[in-house]
């Protein structure tokens, strides 16, 4: 028999075997009944009513899986969803974590005003000032020599050097002034600053955090500097000659934004979150990437229950590892194919082939990863059991997939070493562009495949050997009759 439907825990075994006892005795009890006329000396088939006395004993063996289940439920939940609700619990708190870049370009050392009025701004902000509690970025104020243009800014993002930077743009200033002066009507308040953010890293982190924060700090510190060098500029036209003032008002008419809005900024998205079909494969997916791989894990449990108390133990684990592995291929491939018709943007980084088998092979590594792991606790929980098992992998999966883990606490580190983790970050980067850890990534969901490749035989190799013992004994008690 299959050692891991032999390997019940004793009460389980106790049961299966007592109901099945007063199944048998029922039923000869009957026979005899016809035969003697004797009244039955069990429970009859189709004859009883739930509460009738005669199923007692079943009764109490029905009620007492339920209980036992329920039981189970419930330590299940207080165990693994505690664990879910503590990667969302606290993503306010650790905010701070989230760093950033200000990078000021305003005059040839820094010395323009707006330039420093950021600057002081946001150290304020880092330090806490001003917010409530944990709710602000960190930001560090580079030299402009270490990222010399926007593009190195960009790219500093793009790497996930940071989560963003603020860039203070060259002379933006001295570039006012100058057009206050001439009345340049092309000159447009949003140059004066750059934002850049990396949406497709996490979106929930760009669009809870991130984004807000950071522009109404921005809005807040430009509104307030608007209205100082406004103050002062119109002071400054108020205290001069007449031909002066004339000259100013001329100017203001040919370029009112001078003074409406002196400054401003323009939020760049470097990697934008595309497609809300995306949320499908990065996070919801993953769920169904691993039930996906247990409907096969137990499929495969009954199916080689009929073969494997015939096969030697070398084919047998052969046949327990490479069977699944080559039931994924199809299963990952519709998967991914599935995909194909929401226009996944899957040439975000490859061409649209290349990177839709790049795709199908993640997902496949995933599900080998996940599905041996089912593959090997089923040898030793049971299908009676591993359900239970398939909760915890599927709630540590997921928990440090949703949110970024610098958000967690510190407990939550251990999901860059899992699969959906793994996983997600490399559909990121397959269908934003976002920074290539695929080598990593392969390597952690490999890693989970090499070990179940050792727990697979291992386990069943511990199983066999207890049905083989119980065999040779059952054996020794025929020849002894």
């Amino acid at each position: 028999m299959d050692s891991s439907r032999t390997s019940i825990a004793g009460t389980a075994v106790d049961e299966d075997l007592y109901i099945k006892n007063e199944q048998t005795r029922g039923e000869l009890g009957h026979r005899m009944a016809e035969d003697e006329s004797q009244a039955p000396t069990g429970p009859r088939k189709f004859q009883h009513a739930f509460w009738d006395p005669e199923v007692a004993h079943l009764r109490k063996i029905y009620f007492k899986i339920l209980g036992m289940t329920a039981a189970f439920l419930v330590v299940a939940m207080w165990l693994f969803f505690s664990i879910y609700w503590g990667s969302l619990g606290e993503t306010a708190e650790h905010v701070p974590n989230l760093k950033a870049y200000v990078v000021n370009r305003d005059g040839s050392s820094g010395e323009g005003l707006l330039g420093q009025a950021i600057v002081a701004a946001f150290e304020a902000n880092s330090r806490g000032e001003g917010v409530a509690a944990n709710q602000h970025l960190t930001w560090t104020v580079v030299d402009s020599g270490y990222l010399p243009s926007n593009e190195d800014v960009a790219h500093a993002v793009v790497e996930e050097e940071v989560w963003a930077a603020v860039v203070v743009n060259s002379d933006v200033t001295s570039f006012l002034a100058s057009a206050r002066s001439s009345g340049n009507s092309s000159y447009d308040p949003r140059t004066a600053l750059t934002f850049y953010y990396n949406q497709g890293r996490n979106e929930i982190a760009a669009n809870s955090f991130i984004v807000p924060y950071t522009t109404a700090l921005l809005q807040s510190t430009l509104s307030a500097f608007n209205a100082k060098t406004n103050a002062q500029y119109f002071a400054s036209v108020a205290s001069g000659a007449d031909e002066a003032r004339q000259q100013a008002l001329a100017a203001i008419a040919q370029a009112p934004q001078t003074v409406s809005q002196p400054f401003n900024y323009q939020a760049v998205n470097l990697r934008p979150y595309t497609k809300t079909a995306s949320q499908a494969v990065l996070l919801v997916g993953q769920i169904y990437i691993i039930i996906l791989s247990f409907v096969i894990t137990m499929t495969h449990d009954f199916a080689r229950g009929i073969i494997s108390p015939f096969l030697r133990f070398t084919s047998y684990a052969r046949m327990r590892l490479l069977v699944p592995l080559v039931i994924y291929i199809p299963v990952s491939f519709s998967y991914a194919m599935v995909n194909l018709p929401f226009k996944i943007t899957f040439d975000a980084k490859y061409t649209y082939a290349g990177g839709f088998f790049l795709f199908w092979v993640f997902v496949y590594l995933g599900m080998a990863a996940m599905g041996l792991a089912t593959e090997a606790m089923i040898t030793l929980l049971t299908p009676r059991f591993i359900a239970y098992f398939l909760i915890a992998l599927i709630i540590t999966n997921v928990s440090v997939a949703s949110v970024p883990i610098v958000l967690q606490p510190s407990f939550y580190r251990y999901g860059y070493g899992f699969p959906v983790f793994n996983l997600s970050e490399a559909v990121r980067t397959i269908i934003f562009n976002t920074k290539n850890r695929l080598g990593l990534n392969a390597g952690v969901l490999l890693a989970w495949v090499v070990l179940s490749m050792i727990t697979v035989p291992l386990f069943t190799w511990l199983m066999r050997r207890k049905d083989e013992q119980a065999e040779k004994a059952k054996n020794a008690e025929k020849v002894v009759v």
